[in-house]
């Protein structure tokens, strides 16, 4: 059966639909609740229960989204999320505590995979780079069609911090930077990249990717750079696909 939970376990909000995974489309209404505050394991499963419940799916196959370096379902890293979360074997967490089997990905990975299948990198050979705008920033790096896990680009050293401490949708609300402050350092940590994987297309994801207009002017590569077609349900739709 193709029609699935996806939920995308984000450092703000935690979010899911019903997915049809061969189409890449949602078939419910998405739901969205505040990711807690501490994000432990026993807070945040709370909410993956209360989403649950939500769509009455007790004991069926999820696939989820999540912040880290995910290897083999187990947490390497912890990206906006808490530090608790790392060693945890997800897979077993969940079908624990949530009752069900969970297919863990990283979750730009996720929305990277659905922009790939039936979004803008539809078709597209070369290098293709996926920058999820969030909380952070999370990316997806794929050749010809052929996912590279666990790229977490967001975390590259800038000045005494990291790149996604300046350039996420989060460092704009946190900095209370203007669009036009805040389009200029997404576009030097656009070019860094660029001179790093030297990709055939950049697509940015995240909420922020529907306000593409507001910064597209401070934005140089515009040639390679495009908003995501699914803007941000693509983390949803790819967990649902990779579960699939």
């Amino acid at each position: 059966m193709s029609e699935l939970l996806g939920i995308d376990v984000g450092g703000t909000g935690i979010k899911a639909a019903m997915v049809d995974s061969l189409k890449g489309e949602f078939i419910t209404e998405k739901i969205k609740y505040p990711t807690p505050q501490p994000s432990t394991p026993d807070n945040v499963s709370e909410v993956l229960n209360q989403l649950v419940d939500d769509f009455g799916y007790r004991g069926k196959k999820i696939g989820c989204g999540f912040p880290s370096i995910i290897k083999d379902n187990v947490v390497h890293s912890a990206s906006n999320i808490d530090d608790s979360w790392i060693g945890v074997d997800l897979g077993a967490y969940f079908q624990e505590n949530v009752g069900s089997e969970v297919v863990v990905v990283n979750d730009a990975d996720a929305a990277g995979v659905a922009e790939m299948q039936f979004g803008k990198g539809r078709g597209q050979s070369g290098t293709v780079l996926m920058l999820t705008l969030g909380t952070g920033i999370g990316s997806g790096l794929f050749r010809d069609g052929i996912l590279v896990p666990n790229t977490e680009l967001g975390h590259l050293t800038y000045k005494d911090s990291i790149w996604e401490r300046y350039a996420s949708n989060g460092a704009r609300k946190k900095k209370h930077l203007s669009w036009k402050a805040w389009g200029k350092m997404l576009n030097k940590y656009i070019n860094h990249v660029h001179f790093l994987f030297s990709p055939d297309l950049i697509i940015l994801g995240g909420g922020v990717s529907k306000k593409y207009e507001i910064f597209e002017e401070y934005i140089d590569l515009t040639d390679i750079v495009t908003p995501a077609e699914m803007q941000n349900n693509a983390g949803i739709i790819g967990a649902a696909m990779m579960a699939l």
